[in-house]
């Protein structure tokens, strides 16, 4: 049984088969998102890196918002075309095979946490995601990246790629640092995983139970999609 894991992403767009382990058989393929980040030129990107996996029997989907039961209800770093999108049907009808579709930063911790405690996942790109855990179990709907920060603005205000390139590497860096610290002191973690083509920018040293973890995740995780 194969599965193609899909990551859409504000900046990029990523593609890759996994075995029922959950291990990868194809290498990763990526196209940049088109822009606008419409549903349409979005879909037609996915079938079209699809086409070049192979074959598979269903599919994982990764989308930067709130999906519930498939239909996309949150997309502020994409179109707002995408609010009430039932994307799993109609990628399904595209490809036609079984599609599930989840918030790629819940899928990200599916393919990293241990299952042990609470971990804090959180994804650093172009905007600011996350993902909780407890004991293995996700806390559904968390969108934290909207929630207040500092200054009168949200985590992704502060932390996503504009303010990165607005605020500069240095600032960024001490922000970051803050909401580490922030977020340490409100969900009492055991672990922090940070992922998100943005990590590469951290300069300074973690604490012991915060590390990076594979931009690959986002993929690898898509399999636990069809554990029923």
């Amino acid at each position: 049984m194969q599965t193609l894991a899909v990551d859409i992403g504000g900046s990029g767009i990523k593609v890759i088969a996994l075995n029922e382990l959950g291990e990868a058989t194809t290498e990763r393929s990526r196209v940049e998102t088109p822009n606008p980040a419409k549903p349409a030129p979005i879909l037609t990107e996915i079938v079209s890196l699809a086409a070049k996996q192979g074959e598979f029997d269903r599919v994982s989907v990764g989308f930067p918002g709130v999906v519930m039961g498939g239909i996309i209800k949150t997309a502020v770093n994409l179109d707002p075309n995408w609010v009430e999108f039932d994307l799993a049907k109609v990628l399904s009808e595209r490809l036609g095979k079984p599609v599930r579709v989840a918030n790629d930063a819940d899928i990200q911790g599916l393919g990293t946490i241990q299952g042990k405690g609470v971990e804090l996942v959180l994804t650093l790109g172009t905007g600011f995601g996350s993902a909780l855990f407890v004991e293995g179990k996700l806390v559904p709907n968390l969108e934290m990246g909207h929630h207040p920060f500092r200054k009168g603005e949200t985590y992704e205000e502060q932390l996503g790629r504009a303010a990165l390139d607005d605020a500069g590497k240095k600032k960024w860096n001490e922000r970051l640092g803050k909401a580490i610290a922030t977020l340490e002191n409100l969900f009492n973690c055991d672990y922090i995983y940070l992922g998100g083509g943005n990590t590469k920018k951290i300069t300074f040293d973690l604490p012991s139970n915060v590390k990076i973890v594979p931009n690959v995740n986002g993929l690898l995780g898509g399999i636990a999609l069809w554990r029923d």
